[in-house]
């Protein structure tokens, strides 16, 4: 399990299972030439992305960054077609930390795909019932209604069954929500909805910019991918986004990238300090 410790905020990495997907789909029109000698691809043309919830403790709560895919969520076609070969054992983790997941207050949902909203619900005899029956789940308006009335792009990620038996629980904003250190930020790009997440913790500074950067080989402004639904939104915002964090020497967080945690870059874009995940 690995840690990043701030000031006052600690964030930990949860297994939240793992996906495999088509390396052209998540590098859009980068040639693939380029694209392979920043992430490793499988002999079927897939890269690994992790789905690894984000623990973060701050103001004295309890903070889960996405779901993670769950358990029994997939069927075994929908397994083999996104290439997941381990689901979640987020309980373990939490377990391991002395928690439970009715110790968390509040997930944050920067966006509610398929493979980031998952977690949020399980099945009890028949019923969906929430995972996190405790919290509060924070998302953008934009995406929750979305959510709930996908168009005929996005009803292959906006799922039913991730959403109902949540609703009660969702605290849904317009431009920015915020706690203490943390404040979550609308970007769109990705998909309408879709959010980054912002910490300020005394000098520290971290940028999760989920979906817009994926992985660390997605840190060039143009390289997005063809699942983006407005590829501009998504360059404009990460172009204005990593700036901001290479201005105040950032940590950036990652949710998929199977090899790093997060990273430190220089003005040049290059690697200047980094956490690795454990494999």
């Amino acid at each position: 399990m690995e840690n990043l410790e701030l000031g006052t905020v600690k964030l930990r990495w949860l297994n939240g299972g793992v996906t495999h997907l088509d390396g052209g789909a998540m590098f859009g029109v980068v040639p693939k030439a380029l694209w392979t000698r920043k992430y490793e691809v499988n002999d079927k043309n897939q890269i690994e992305l992790r789905t690894d919830p984000i623990l973060i403790q701050a103001e004295g709560k309890n903070f889960l960054v996405e779901s993670g895919i769950g358990n029994g969520k997939l069927n075994e076609k929908q397994k083999r077609n996104f290439g997941v070969l381990e689901e979640s054992s987020l309980d373990a983790g939490l377990e391991s930390l002395g928690l439970t997941a009715s110790d968390i207050d509040y997930v944050f949902m920067t966006h509610m795909h398929f493979d980031h909203a998952c977690g949020l619900t399980k099945e009890v005899n028949g019923e969906l019932e929430p995972v996190f029956e405790n919290a509060k789940i924070i998302t953008s308006k934009i995406e929750w209604d979305e959510m709930r009335n996908p168009n005929i792009r996005s009803k292959s990620t906006y799922w039913k069954e991730n959403w109902q038996g949540i609703e009660q629980q969702v605290e849904a904003f317009d431009e920015e929500w915020s706690f203490g250190p943390l404040k979550l930020v609308h970007t769109g790009g990705h998909s309408e909805g879709h959010s980054i997440l912002i910490i300020e913790d005394g000098d520290s500074t971290v940028v999760h910019m989920a979906d817009i950067m994926p992985t660390h080989a997605h840190q060039n402004p143009l390289w997005v991918m063809a699942y983006d639904d407005y590829p501009m939104d998504s360059i404009f915002a990460k172009q204005k986004w990593f700036e901001y964090g290479i201005s105040r020497n950032a940590w950036f967080t990652f949710y998929h990238d199977s090899v790093y945690r997060a990273v430190k870059f220089d003005e040049a874009g290059k690697k200047t300090e980094t956490i690795e995940r454990k494999k």
